[in-house]
């Protein structure tokens, strides 16, 4: 097979429908925490904006310029994170780094949907771009907890 046939299978319909609509696309006013991540490979960049509650992602926004598996990978977290901790996001963010690097099972639910992107598993190149959402997401996670303890 052909590498141009193999691209063309990983960016299936079901990855390009998740990058044409990405939940949570509005940056929320006065979040809790803000992280921007940004893969130095392809440029992609992803900005996300939390609120908590209880330790709970309660409000969700994020600014996402990444290529399409990066769009479908925001997609899925965009979907899902409402309610989640941190230790959900870290823990899916972990599960996807498996997945796409040692063949790991697809996350955890509620990030259970990341599993579309199992084809990527042999583009070590798109690696960073899919993991930008929960890499910023954990982050954002992170100093929301650490801005409530000061």
């Amino acid at each position: 097979m052909s590498g141009e046939t193999d691209l063309i299978k990983l960016y299936s319909s079901r990855i390009l429908a998740l990058a044409a609509d990405i939940p949570h696309l509005e940056r929320l006013e006065n979040p809790d925490a803000t992280v921007k991540k940004r893969s130095p490979l392809c440029g992609s960049t992803i900005t996300v904006d939390v609120r908590t509650r209880d330790g709970r992602v309660a409000e969700f926004g994020q600014d996402v310029k990444a290529c399409a598996l990066g769009q479908a990978a925001a997609a899925v977290v965009g979907a899902a994170v409402i309610g989640t901790t941190r230790q959900q996001i870290e823990t899916a963010r972990d599960q996807l780094a498996a997945m796409l690097k040692k063949d790991g099972p697809a996350p955890d639910a509620p990030f259970d949907g990341l599993e579309v992107l199992k084809p990527a598993r042999d583009y070590k190149n798109r690696h960073a771009s899919i993991m930008l959402a929960l890499d910023a997401t954990s982050e954002a996670m992170k100093q929301a907890e650490q801005a409530d303890c000061a």
